[in-house]
Protein backbone atom coordinates (compact mmCIF):
# COMPACT_ATOMS: atom_id res chain seq x y z
CA UNK A 1 0.00 0.00 0.00
CA UNK A 2 1.41 3.18 -0.71
CA UNK A 3 2.81 5.21 1.91
CA UNK A 4 0.58 8.52 0.83
CA UNK A 5 -3.03 6.53 0.77
CA UNK A 6 -5.61 8.70 3.01
CA UNK A 7 -7.67 6.81 5.37
CA UNK A 8 -10.49 7.96 5.86
CA UNK A 9 -12.46 6.24 9.41
CA UNK A 10 -16.23 6.43 9.11
CA UNK A 11 -16.39 5.60 12.58
CA UNK A 12 -20.43 6.29 12.71
CA UNK A 13 -21.50 2.88 10.59
CA UNK A 14 -18.85 0.45 12.81
CA UNK A 15 -20.83 -2.35 14.49
CA UNK A 16 -24.28 -2.02 12.77
CA UNK A 17 -26.41 -5.00 14.32
CA UNK A 18 -29.26 -6.18 13.08
CA UNK A 19 -32.21 -7.09 16.08
CA UNK A 20 -31.62 -11.11 15.00
CA UNK A 21 -27.79 -10.28 15.52
CA UNK A 22 -26.24 -11.50 18.68
CA UNK A 23 -24.08 -9.09 20.23
CA UNK A 24 -20.79 -12.08 20.33
CA UNK A 25 -20.77 -12.52 16.96
CA UNK A 26 -21.21 -8.54 15.82
CA UNK A 27 -18.01 -7.88 18.01
CA UNK A 28 -16.38 -9.82 15.30
CA UNK A 29 -15.08 -8.72 12.39
CA UNK A 30 -14.61 -10.33 8.78
CA UNK A 31 -11.90 -8.32 7.27
CA UNK A 32 -12.50 -7.66 3.35
CA UNK A 33 -10.17 -5.64 0.72
CA UNK A 34 -11.94 -3.92 -2.34
CA UNK A 35 -10.36 -2.46 -5.03
CA UNK A 36 -11.97 -0.32 -7.55
CA UNK A 37 -9.71 0.78 -10.70
CA UNK A 38 -10.93 4.20 -12.24
CA UNK A 39 -8.45 3.88 -14.95
CA UNK A 40 -10.09 0.70 -16.46
CA UNK A 41 -13.49 1.28 -18.06
CA UNK A 42 -14.97 -1.61 -18.63
CA UNK A 43 -18.19 -0.21 -21.21
CA UNK A 44 -21.02 1.79 -20.28
CA UNK A 45 -23.19 0.88 -17.25
CA UNK A 46 -25.77 -1.44 -18.37
CA UNK A 47 -29.21 -0.39 -16.56
CA UNK A 48 -30.98 -3.85 -16.75
CA UNK A 49 -32.99 -3.02 -13.36
CA UNK A 50 -35.26 -0.30 -14.54
CA UNK A 51 -38.18 -3.21 -15.37
CA UNK A 52 -40.81 -3.41 -13.37
CA UNK A 53 -44.35 -5.74 -12.97
CA UNK A 54 -47.11 -7.03 -10.81
CA UNK A 55 -50.17 -9.60 -11.46
CA UNK A 56 -53.02 -7.07 -10.60
CA UNK A 57 -53.05 -4.33 -13.37
CA UNK A 58 -55.57 -2.49 -11.59
CA UNK A 59 -53.64 -1.47 -8.49
CA UNK A 60 -51.88 1.18 -10.74
CA UNK A 61 -54.22 3.81 -10.15
CA UNK A 62 -54.96 3.28 -6.91
CA UNK A 63 -53.96 5.35 -4.21
CA UNK A 64 -50.71 3.73 -2.76
CA UNK A 65 -49.98 2.43 -6.37
CA UNK A 66 -50.05 5.61 -7.94
CA UNK A 67 -48.04 6.71 -4.86
CA UNK A 68 -45.03 3.82 -5.74
CA UNK A 69 -45.50 4.55 -9.77
CA UNK A 70 -44.44 8.13 -8.98
CA UNK A 71 -41.22 6.89 -7.02
CA UNK A 72 -40.46 4.46 -9.64
CA UNK A 73 -40.61 7.22 -12.32
CA UNK A 74 -38.17 9.42 -10.21
CA UNK A 75 -35.16 6.76 -10.35
CA UNK A 76 -33.99 8.38 -13.20
CA UNK A 77 -32.91 7.54 -16.81
CA UNK A 78 -32.88 5.81 -18.81
CA UNK A 79 -36.73 5.38 -18.40
CA UNK A 80 -38.76 2.82 -16.17
CA UNK A 81 -40.88 0.20 -17.85
CA UNK A 82 -43.83 -1.32 -16.15
CA UNK A 83 -45.34 -4.91 -17.39
CA UNK A 84 -48.51 -6.60 -15.74
CA UNK A 85 -50.77 -9.66 -16.44
CA UNK A 86 -54.31 -9.24 -16.88
CA UNK A 87 -54.45 -6.27 -19.36
CA UNK A 88 -57.30 -7.79 -22.07
CA UNK A 89 -58.74 -10.38 -19.14
CA UNK A 90 -62.39 -9.65 -19.33
CA UNK A 91 -64.21 -7.61 -16.24
CA UNK A 92 -65.44 -3.95 -14.55
CA UNK A 93 -61.63 -3.34 -13.14
CA UNK A 94 -62.41 -6.05 -10.22
CA UNK A 95 -59.17 -7.20 -8.88
CA UNK A 96 -57.91 -9.69 -6.74
CA UNK A 97 -54.33 -11.26 -5.24
CA UNK A 98 -52.78 -12.37 -9.05
CA UNK A 99 -55.51 -11.12 -10.51
CA UNK A 100 -57.36 -8.08 -12.69
CA UNK A 101 -59.58 -7.01 -15.21
CA UNK A 102 -60.22 -4.78 -18.20
CA UNK A 103 -63.36 -3.71 -20.67
CA UNK A 104 -61.20 -4.49 -23.31
CA UNK A 105 -63.11 -6.86 -25.68
CA UNK A 106 -67.29 -8.11 -25.61
CA UNK A 107 -69.22 -9.28 -28.35
CA UNK A 108 -72.69 -8.07 -29.52
CA UNK A 109 -75.78 -10.10 -30.05
CA UNK A 110 -74.23 -11.28 -33.70
CA UNK A 111 -70.71 -11.98 -32.18
CA UNK A 112 -69.22 -8.63 -33.42
CA UNK A 113 -66.47 -7.29 -31.50
CA UNK A 114 -66.69 -4.46 -29.38
CA UNK A 115 -63.94 -2.65 -28.05
CA UNK A 116 -63.58 -0.55 -24.57
CA UNK A 117 -60.00 1.24 -23.54
CA UNK A 118 -61.20 3.19 -20.63
CA UNK A 119 -59.82 0.95 -18.00
CA UNK A 120 -56.91 0.32 -20.18
CA UNK A 121 -56.36 4.19 -20.89
CA UNK A 122 -56.53 4.56 -17.36
CA UNK A 123 -53.87 2.05 -16.63
CA UNK A 124 -51.59 3.31 -19.42
CA UNK A 125 -52.84 7.16 -18.30
CA UNK A 126 -51.21 6.88 -14.64
CA UNK A 127 -47.79 5.09 -16.10
CA UNK A 128 -47.14 7.90 -18.47
CA UNK A 129 -48.26 10.62 -16.13
CA UNK A 130 -45.22 9.13 -13.67
CA UNK A 131 -42.59 8.54 -16.02
CA UNK A 132 -43.20 4.94 -16.34
CA UNK A 133 -43.62 3.73 -19.95
CA UNK A 134 -45.52 0.49 -20.48
CA UNK A 135 -44.40 -3.31 -21.00
CA UNK A 136 -47.69 -4.38 -22.66
CA UNK A 137 -48.68 -7.86 -22.56
CA UNK A 138 -51.57 -9.17 -24.73
CA UNK A 139 -53.08 -11.29 -22.45
CA UNK A 140 -54.99 -12.78 -21.07
CA UNK A 141 -58.23 -14.06 -23.30
CA UNK A 142 -61.26 -12.16 -23.32
CA UNK A 143 -64.30 -14.04 -21.89
CA UNK A 144 -66.04 -13.67 -25.40
CA UNK A 145 -62.99 -14.86 -27.22
CA UNK A 146 -62.02 -17.99 -24.97
CA UNK A 147 -62.53 -20.90 -26.38
CA UNK A 148 -63.53 -22.18 -22.59
CA UNK A 149 -65.40 -19.58 -20.90
CA UNK A 150 -67.39 -22.11 -18.73
CA UNK A 151 -64.98 -21.38 -15.61
CA UNK A 152 -64.22 -17.96 -15.99
CA UNK A 153 -63.58 -16.02 -12.79
CA UNK A 154 -65.55 -12.84 -12.16
CA UNK A 155 -64.67 -10.81 -8.86
CA UNK A 156 -62.90 -13.19 -6.84
CA UNK A 157 -62.18 -12.16 -3.37
CA UNK A 158 -59.87 -9.66 -3.17
CA UNK A 159 -57.72 -11.46 -0.28
CA UNK A 160 -57.67 -14.63 -2.22
CA UNK A 161 -55.57 -15.99 -5.49
CA UNK A 162 -57.74 -16.37 -8.57
CA UNK A 163 -57.44 -19.61 -10.61
CA UNK A 164 -54.59 -18.85 -13.20
CA UNK A 165 -55.67 -21.46 -15.44
CA UNK A 166 -59.51 -20.34 -15.69
CA UNK A 167 -61.16 -19.85 -18.79
CA UNK A 168 -59.12 -16.29 -19.49
CA UNK A 169 -55.83 -18.91 -20.09
CA UNK A 170 -57.33 -20.84 -22.81
CA UNK A 171 -56.62 -20.73 -26.61
CA UNK A 172 -58.98 -17.87 -28.46
CA UNK A 173 -62.07 -19.64 -29.94
CA UNK A 174 -61.13 -17.03 -33.72
CA UNK A 175 -57.46 -16.42 -33.73
CA UNK A 176 -57.84 -13.48 -36.65
CA UNK A 177 -60.56 -12.12 -33.89
CA UNK A 178 -57.50 -12.41 -31.47
CA UNK A 179 -54.98 -10.62 -34.02
CA UNK A 180 -57.71 -7.70 -34.86
CA UNK A 181 -57.51 -7.74 -31.29
CA UNK A 182 -54.37 -6.88 -30.91
CA UNK A 183 -54.72 -4.57 -34.08
CA UNK A 184 -57.30 -2.61 -32.65
CA UNK A 185 -55.16 -1.78 -29.08
CA UNK A 186 -51.97 -1.15 -30.83
CA UNK A 187 -54.11 1.24 -33.07
CA UNK A 188 -55.78 2.74 -30.62
CA UNK A 189 -52.38 3.24 -28.44
CA UNK A 190 -50.53 5.06 -31.26
CA UNK A 191 -54.00 7.23 -31.81
CA UNK A 192 -53.85 8.29 -28.03
CA UNK A 193 -50.31 8.89 -27.77
CA UNK A 194 -48.53 8.91 -31.01
CA UNK A 195 -46.53 6.58 -32.85
CA UNK A 196 -43.18 8.20 -31.37
CA UNK A 197 -44.31 7.15 -27.48
CA UNK A 198 -45.83 3.69 -28.65
CA UNK A 199 -42.82 3.06 -31.05
CA UNK A 200 -40.66 2.99 -27.40
CA UNK A 201 -42.63 0.70 -25.65
CA UNK A 202 -42.17 -3.26 -25.63
CA UNK A 203 -44.93 -5.48 -27.10
CA UNK A 204 -44.82 -9.54 -25.63
CA UNK A 205 -47.60 -12.09 -26.06
CA UNK A 206 -48.70 -13.56 -23.11
CA UNK A 207 -47.25 -15.00 -19.65
CA UNK A 208 -45.18 -18.13 -19.02
CA UNK A 209 -46.88 -20.37 -22.21
CA UNK A 210 -45.14 -23.26 -21.08
CA UNK A 211 -47.04 -23.85 -17.80
CA UNK A 212 -50.55 -23.53 -16.05
CA UNK A 213 -51.15 -20.22 -17.73
CA UNK A 214 -51.61 -21.55 -21.04
CA UNK A 215 -54.41 -24.67 -21.65
CA UNK A 216 -52.81 -25.20 -25.22
CA UNK A 217 -49.56 -27.04 -27.26
CA UNK A 218 -46.49 -24.71 -28.20
CA UNK A 219 -47.76 -24.74 -31.93
CA UNK A 220 -51.09 -22.76 -30.64
CA UNK A 221 -49.14 -20.71 -29.01
CA UNK A 222 -46.74 -19.99 -31.87
CA UNK A 223 -50.27 -19.40 -33.81
CA UNK A 224 -51.09 -17.02 -30.96
CA UNK A 225 -48.07 -15.26 -31.27
CA UNK A 226 -48.13 -14.82 -34.85
CA UNK A 227 -51.56 -13.31 -35.01
CA UNK A 228 -50.54 -10.79 -32.22
CA UNK A 229 -47.69 -9.57 -33.79
CA UNK A 230 -49.17 -9.09 -36.94
CA UNK A 231 -52.14 -7.28 -35.65
CA UNK A 232 -49.57 -5.00 -33.82
CA UNK A 233 -46.97 -4.79 -36.80
CA UNK A 234 -50.10 -3.65 -38.74
CA UNK A 235 -50.82 -0.68 -36.51
CA UNK A 236 -47.64 0.32 -36.45
CA UNK A 237 -44.79 -1.50 -38.36
CA UNK A 238 -42.15 -0.11 -36.20
CA UNK A 239 -43.48 -1.52 -32.75
CA UNK A 240 -41.34 -3.30 -29.95
CA UNK A 241 -42.40 -6.80 -30.67
CA UNK A 242 -41.22 -10.05 -28.58
CA UNK A 243 -42.03 -13.21 -26.35
CA UNK A 244 -42.02 -15.79 -25.27
CA UNK A 245 -42.32 -15.34 -21.21
CA UNK A 246 -41.40 -19.01 -20.49
CA UNK A 247 -41.39 -20.19 -17.13
CA UNK A 248 -37.81 -21.89 -15.93
CA UNK A 249 -35.67 -19.84 -17.88
CA UNK A 250 -36.11 -21.85 -21.15
CA UNK A 251 -39.15 -23.87 -19.83
CA UNK A 252 -37.45 -27.22 -20.99
CA UNK A 253 -37.58 -26.86 -24.68
CA UNK A 254 -40.08 -24.45 -25.28
CA UNK A 255 -37.81 -21.46 -25.70
CA UNK A 256 -35.65 -23.07 -28.14
CA UNK A 257 -39.05 -24.37 -30.39
CA UNK A 258 -40.04 -20.34 -30.27
CA UNK A 259 -36.78 -19.39 -31.33
CA UNK A 260 -36.80 -21.92 -33.95
CA UNK A 261 -40.29 -20.55 -35.34
CA UNK A 262 -39.21 -17.53 -35.09
CA UNK A 263 -36.26 -17.95 -37.24
CA UNK A 264 -37.21 -20.52 -39.55
CA UNK A 265 -40.92 -21.45 -39.57
CA UNK A 266 -43.90 -20.97 -41.10
CA UNK A 267 -45.95 -17.98 -39.88
CA UNK A 268 -49.08 -18.57 -39.37
CA UNK A 269 -50.39 -15.70 -40.96
CA UNK A 270 -48.27 -14.66 -43.83
CA UNK A 271 -46.97 -18.13 -44.81
CA UNK A 272 -43.54 -17.09 -45.11
CA UNK A 273 -40.87 -18.33 -43.07
CA UNK A 274 -40.23 -16.23 -39.86
CA UNK A 275 -41.75 -14.19 -37.33
CA UNK A 276 -40.82 -10.82 -36.18
CA UNK A 277 -38.91 -10.84 -32.78
CA UNK A 278 -37.17 -7.93 -31.92
CA UNK A 279 -36.33 -8.95 -28.18
CA UNK A 280 -36.27 -12.31 -26.81
CA UNK A 281 -37.84 -12.71 -22.93
CA UNK A 282 -38.03 -15.64 -19.95
CA UNK A 283 -38.33 -15.96 -16.56
CA UNK A 284 -35.76 -16.50 -14.12
CA UNK A 285 -36.95 -17.35 -10.04
CA UNK A 286 -34.72 -18.11 -7.02
CA UNK A 287 -36.20 -21.16 -4.35
CA UNK A 288 -36.22 -20.00 -0.69
CA UNK A 289 -36.73 -22.40 1.79
CA UNK A 290 -37.48 -22.48 5.84
CA UNK A 291 -34.95 -25.36 7.12
CA UNK A 292 -34.03 -25.50 11.23
CA UNK A 293 -35.46 -22.09 11.96
CA UNK A 294 -34.58 -19.46 9.55
CA UNK A 295 -35.15 -18.84 5.80
CA UNK A 296 -32.81 -20.21 3.34
CA UNK A 297 -32.42 -18.45 -0.21
CA UNK A 298 -31.62 -20.09 -3.25
CA UNK A 299 -29.44 -17.97 -5.66
CA UNK A 300 -28.64 -20.61 -7.70
CA UNK A 301 -31.73 -21.39 -8.65
CA UNK A 302 -32.76 -18.01 -10.51
CA UNK A 303 -28.91 -18.12 -12.01
CA UNK A 304 -29.64 -22.01 -13.73
CA UNK A 305 -32.31 -20.40 -15.38
CA UNK A 306 -30.75 -17.47 -16.95
CA UNK A 307 -27.76 -19.33 -17.65
CA UNK A 308 -29.46 -22.15 -19.04
CA UNK A 309 -32.06 -19.47 -20.97
CA UNK A 310 -28.62 -17.34 -22.49
CA UNK A 311 -26.91 -20.95 -23.56
CA UNK A 312 -29.96 -21.86 -25.79
CA UNK A 313 -30.21 -17.94 -27.07
CA UNK A 314 -26.82 -18.07 -28.02
CA UNK A 315 -26.89 -21.11 -29.93
CA UNK A 316 -29.28 -19.23 -32.86
CA UNK A 317 -26.62 -16.94 -34.56
CA UNK A 318 -29.26 -14.92 -35.68
CA UNK A 319 -30.67 -13.70 -32.45
CA UNK A 320 -26.91 -13.44 -30.29
CA UNK A 321 -27.26 -10.02 -30.31
CA UNK A 322 -30.76 -9.71 -30.03
CA UNK A 323 -31.92 -7.94 -26.83
CA UNK A 324 -33.32 -10.27 -23.99
CA UNK A 325 -35.92 -9.25 -21.08
CA UNK A 326 -35.58 -11.21 -18.79
CA UNK A 327 -39.49 -10.35 -17.72
CA UNK A 328 -39.32 -11.95 -14.29
CA UNK A 329 -36.22 -12.09 -12.58
CA UNK A 330 -37.04 -12.52 -8.58
CA UNK A 331 -35.72 -14.83 -5.57
CA UNK A 332 -39.09 -16.52 -5.15
CA UNK A 333 -42.42 -17.54 -7.59
CA UNK A 334 -45.10 -16.18 -6.00
CA UNK A 335 -45.43 -12.79 -5.25
CA UNK A 336 -48.81 -12.92 -3.52
CA UNK A 337 -48.10 -16.19 -1.38
CA UNK A 338 -47.02 -15.73 2.08
CA UNK A 339 -45.08 -18.51 3.39
CA UNK A 340 -42.47 -19.22 6.16
CA UNK A 341 -40.07 -19.13 3.66
CA UNK A 342 -40.97 -15.88 2.24
CA UNK A 343 -40.44 -14.11 5.72
CA UNK A 344 -37.34 -12.19 3.99
CA UNK A 345 -39.18 -10.11 2.10
CA UNK A 346 -39.68 -7.08 4.21
CA UNK A 347 -36.27 -6.49 5.43
CA UNK A 348 -32.56 -6.54 4.17
CA UNK A 349 -31.83 -10.15 3.42
CA UNK A 350 -34.23 -8.99 0.21
CA UNK A 351 -32.77 -6.05 -0.59
CA UNK A 352 -28.73 -7.37 -0.01
CA UNK A 353 -30.56 -10.28 -2.68
CA UNK A 354 -31.21 -7.73 -5.11
CA UNK A 355 -27.90 -5.80 -5.03
CA UNK A 356 -26.09 -8.97 -5.67
CA UNK A 357 -28.48 -10.80 -8.14
CA UNK A 358 -28.19 -7.88 -10.87
CA UNK A 359 -24.78 -7.99 -11.63
CA UNK A 360 -24.99 -11.88 -11.85
CA UNK A 361 -26.88 -11.92 -14.51
CA UNK A 362 -24.71 -9.23 -16.83
CA UNK A 363 -22.15 -11.97 -15.77
CA UNK A 364 -23.80 -14.67 -17.07
CA UNK A 365 -24.98 -12.54 -20.13
CA UNK A 366 -21.03 -11.86 -21.19
CA UNK A 367 -20.09 -15.22 -20.66
CA UNK A 368 -22.45 -15.91 -23.25
CA UNK A 369 -22.17 -13.32 -25.79
CA UNK A 370 -25.68 -12.57 -25.78
CA UNK A 371 -27.57 -8.81 -25.52
CA UNK A 372 -29.02 -8.53 -21.96
CA UNK A 373 -31.12 -5.45 -22.04
CA UNK A 374 -33.46 -5.71 -18.59
CA UNK A 375 -34.02 -7.68 -15.73
CA UNK A 376 -37.76 -7.31 -14.63
CA UNK A 377 -38.39 -7.08 -10.87
CA UNK A 378 -41.77 -8.91 -10.00
CA UNK A 379 -42.80 -6.44 -7.10
CA UNK A 380 -44.99 -3.65 -6.93
CA UNK A 381 -47.49 -3.42 -4.15
CA UNK A 382 -50.85 -4.92 -2.53
CA UNK A 383 -53.76 -2.23 -2.11
CA UNK A 384 -56.15 -2.98 1.06
CA UNK A 385 -53.20 -5.01 2.95
CA UNK A 386 -51.98 -4.29 6.33
CA UNK A 387 -48.62 -2.90 6.59
CA UNK A 388 -45.51 -5.37 6.08
CA UNK A 389 -48.03 -7.91 5.23
CA UNK A 390 -45.83 -10.00 3.86
CA UNK A 391 -45.90 -9.81 0.29
CA UNK A 392 -43.31 -9.66 -2.15
CA UNK A 393 -43.41 -6.12 -2.67
CA UNK A 394 -41.44 -2.74 -2.86
CA UNK A 395 -43.65 -1.11 -0.91
CA UNK A 396 -46.30 -1.41 2.03
CA UNK A 397 -48.95 0.18 2.74
CA UNK A 398 -47.88 3.27 1.01
CA UNK A 399 -44.52 2.40 3.08
CA UNK A 400 -41.22 2.16 0.95
CA UNK A 401 -39.34 -1.01 2.22
CA UNK A 402 -35.50 -1.82 2.02
CA UNK A 403 -35.63 -3.42 -1.32
CA UNK A 404 -36.83 -0.19 -3.43
CA UNK A 405 -33.53 1.58 -1.94
CA UNK A 406 -31.37 -0.72 -3.69
CA UNK A 407 -33.27 0.62 -6.89
CA UNK A 408 -32.26 3.74 -5.66
CA UNK A 409 -28.98 3.59 -5.26
CA UNK A 410 -28.92 1.74 -8.71
CA UNK A 411 -30.33 4.64 -10.50
CA UNK A 412 -27.46 6.98 -8.96
CA UNK A 413 -24.85 4.83 -10.96
CA UNK A 414 -24.09 5.74 -14.79
CA UNK A 415 -21.28 6.18 -17.29
CA UNK A 416 -18.69 3.41 -17.39
CA UNK A 417 -18.75 0.51 -15.18
CA UNK A 418 -15.09 0.19 -14.00
CA UNK A 419 -13.05 -2.80 -12.79
CA UNK A 420 -13.47 -4.39 -9.04
CA UNK A 421 -12.25 -6.81 -7.09
CA UNK A 422 -12.58 -8.09 -3.62
CA UNK A 423 -11.10 -10.36 -1.36
CA UNK A 424 -14.47 -11.63 -0.07
CA UNK A 425 -16.34 -11.92 -3.47
CA UNK A 426 -17.80 -14.73 -5.33
CA UNK A 427 -18.84 -14.50 -9.20
CA UNK A 428 -22.02 -16.17 -10.91
CA UNK A 429 -20.43 -19.61 -11.83
CA UNK A 430 -19.41 -20.39 -8.11
CA UNK A 431 -22.84 -19.27 -6.71
CA UNK A 432 -24.41 -20.69 -9.75
CA UNK A 433 -23.04 -24.22 -8.90
CA UNK A 434 -22.88 -24.00 -4.67
CA UNK A 435 -25.30 -21.05 -3.67
CA UNK A 436 -23.81 -18.80 -1.31
CA UNK A 437 -23.72 -20.88 2.16
CA UNK A 438 -20.51 -21.44 3.12
CA UNK A 439 -18.43 -17.93 1.98
CA UNK A 440 -20.34 -14.52 2.09
CA UNK A 441 -20.61 -12.92 -1.05
CA UNK A 442 -19.00 -9.45 -0.22
CA UNK A 443 -18.38 -7.62 -3.11
CA UNK A 444 -18.97 -4.36 -5.31
CA UNK A 445 -19.94 -2.82 -8.58
CA UNK A 446 -19.12 1.00 -9.68
CA UNK A 447 -19.21 3.29 -12.02
CA UNK A 448 -17.69 6.32 -13.10
CA UNK A 449 -18.82 9.50 -15.25
CA UNK A 450 -18.09 13.00 -15.57
CA UNK A 451 -16.68 14.08 -11.33
CA UNK A 452 -18.64 11.30 -10.03
CA UNK A 453 -17.74 7.91 -8.70
CA UNK A 454 -19.79 5.51 -7.30
CA UNK A 455 -19.50 2.22 -5.51
CA UNK A 456 -21.90 0.12 -4.67
CA UNK A 457 -20.78 -2.57 -2.18
CA UNK A 458 -23.04 -5.81 -0.73
CA UNK A 459 -22.53 -8.08 2.08
CA UNK A 460 -24.86 -11.17 0.91
CA UNK A 461 -25.29 -14.48 2.62
CA UNK A 462 -28.15 -17.25 1.31
CA UNK A 463 -28.78 -17.61 5.07
CA UNK A 464 -31.04 -15.15 7.39
CA UNK A 465 -28.89 -15.81 10.25
CA UNK A 466 -26.22 -13.70 12.89
CA UNK A 467 -22.96 -13.18 10.93
CA UNK A 468 -20.04 -11.25 12.03
CA UNK A 469 -19.62 -7.64 10.09
CA UNK A 470 -17.40 -6.82 7.22
CA UNK A 471 -14.31 -4.87 8.10
CA UNK A 472 -14.04 -3.41 4.58
CA UNK A 473 -11.24 -1.47 3.30
CA UNK A 474 -12.32 -0.05 0.06
CA UNK A 475 -9.32 1.11 -2.35
CA UNK A 476 -9.21 3.23 -5.50
CA UNK A 477 -7.12 3.73 -8.32
CA UNK A 478 -6.50 5.85 -11.18
CA UNK A 479 -8.63 9.32 -9.75
CA UNK A 480 -7.69 11.90 -11.71
CA UNK A 481 -8.25 15.28 -9.54
CA UNK A 482 -7.09 18.39 -10.51
CA UNK A 483 -7.25 19.54 -6.77
CA UNK A 484 -6.76 16.58 -5.13
CA UNK A 485 -10.01 16.26 -2.99
CA UNK A 486 -13.09 14.51 -3.41
CA UNK A 487 -16.56 14.90 -1.47
CA UNK A 488 -17.77 11.16 -0.35
CA UNK A 489 -22.10 11.14 0.57
CA UNK A 490 -22.68 7.23 1.63
CA UNK A 491 -26.15 5.61 1.36
CA UNK A 492 -26.61 2.38 3.58
CA UNK A 493 -29.03 0.01 3.92
CA UNK A 494 -29.47 -2.19 7.28
CA UNK A 495 -31.07 -2.14 10.43
CA UNK A 496 -31.47 1.39 11.11
CA UNK A 497 -30.99 3.15 7.72
CA UNK A 498 -33.62 3.27 5.10
CA UNK A 499 -35.26 0.81 6.51
CA UNK A 500 -38.92 1.05 7.53
CA UNK A 501 -39.71 -2.33 8.88
CA UNK A 502 -37.27 -2.33 11.53
CA UNK A 503 -38.46 1.19 12.70
CA UNK A 504 -42.18 0.08 12.67
CA UNK A 505 -40.39 -2.90 14.83
CA UNK A 506 -39.02 -0.44 16.99
CA UNK A 507 -41.89 1.12 17.61
CA UNK A 508 -43.62 -2.23 18.60
CA UNK A 509 -45.23 -2.78 15.69
CA UNK A 510 -48.31 -0.95 15.70
CA UNK A 511 -51.20 -1.51 13.77
CA UNK A 512 -53.32 0.85 12.40
CA UNK A 513 -50.90 3.27 12.34
CA UNK A 514 -51.84 6.93 13.43
CA UNK A 515 -50.98 9.74 11.25
CA UNK A 516 -47.55 10.79 13.26
CA UNK A 517 -46.08 7.14 13.52
CA UNK A 518 -46.92 6.80 9.29
CA UNK A 519 -45.07 9.92 8.51
CA UNK A 520 -42.07 8.36 10.78
CA UNK A 521 -42.00 5.48 9.11
CA UNK A 522 -42.76 7.67 5.15
CA UNK A 523 -39.38 9.00 6.61
CA UNK A 524 -37.49 5.70 7.74
CA UNK A 525 -38.12 4.42 4.06
CA UNK A 526 -36.22 6.57 2.27
CA UNK A 527 -32.75 6.07 1.17
CA UNK A 528 -30.59 7.30 3.92
CA UNK A 529 -27.35 9.20 3.69
CA UNK A 530 -25.45 8.57 6.88
CA UNK A 531 -23.55 11.53 8.69
CA UNK A 532 -22.33 14.59 6.60
CA UNK A 533 -20.55 14.42 2.86
CA UNK A 534 -16.98 14.31 4.02
CA UNK A 535 -13.73 15.50 2.00
CA UNK A 536 -11.40 12.70 1.00
CA UNK A 537 -8.15 13.21 -0.17
CA UNK A 538 -6.23 12.17 -3.44
CA UNK A 539 -2.85 11.35 -3.65
CA UNK A 540 -1.21 10.32 -6.99
CA UNK A 541 -5.04 9.21 -8.04
CA UNK A 542 -5.09 6.85 -5.13
CA UNK A 543 -7.51 7.09 -2.39
CA UNK A 544 -8.99 4.59 0.69
CA UNK A 545 -11.79 4.32 3.39
CA UNK A 546 -12.39 1.92 5.69
CA UNK A 547 -16.10 1.00 7.22
CA UNK A 548 -18.30 -1.40 8.62
CA UNK A 549 -20.71 -3.22 6.81
CA UNK A 550 -23.61 -5.55 8.56
CA UNK A 551 -24.45 -9.19 7.37
CA UNK A 552 -27.09 -8.40 4.39
CA UNK A 553 -26.16 -4.73 4.43
CA UNK A 554 -26.11 -2.85 0.93
CA UNK A 555 -24.05 0.67 1.13
CA UNK A 556 -23.58 3.04 -1.81
CA UNK A 557 -20.39 5.43 -2.19
CA UNK A 558 -20.39 8.38 -4.01
CA UNK A 559 -17.54 10.69 -4.84
CA UNK A 560 -17.99 13.79 -6.34
CA UNK A 561 -15.42 16.61 -7.32
CA UNK A 562 -15.25 19.76 -9.04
Amino acid sequence: MQKNKIFIALSAFACVVTPAQSADVTNTFLPVNISVDAAKPMGDVKPIWRFFGADEPNYAYMKEGEKLLSELGQLGAPQVYFRAHHLLTSGDGAYALKWGSTSAYKEDANGNPVYDWTINDKIFDTYLARGIKPYVQLGFMPEALTMHPQNYPHHPPVNEKADPAGGQSYPPKDYVKWGNLAYEWANHCVEKYGQAEVEKWYWEVWNEPNIMYWHGTHEDYFKLYDYAIAGVRRALPTARVGGPETAGGPGGKFLHEFLQHCAHGTNYVTGKIGSPLDFISFHAKGSPEFTNGHVRMAMSSQLRNMDDAFAVIASFPEYKKTPIVIGESDPDGCAACREPRDAYRNGTMYSSYTAASFPRALELATKHGVNLEGALTWAFEFEDQPPFAGFRQLASAGLDLPVLNVFRMFGKMDGQRLAVTSSAGLNAEIIRAKNVRENPDIAAQASLSKNKLCVLVWYYHDDDLPGPNAAIDLVLNGILLANGKATLTRYVIDADHSNSDEAWKKMGSPFPLSAAQNAQLEKAGQLAAVGQPESVAVNNGVAEVKFSLPRQGVTLLVFNWD
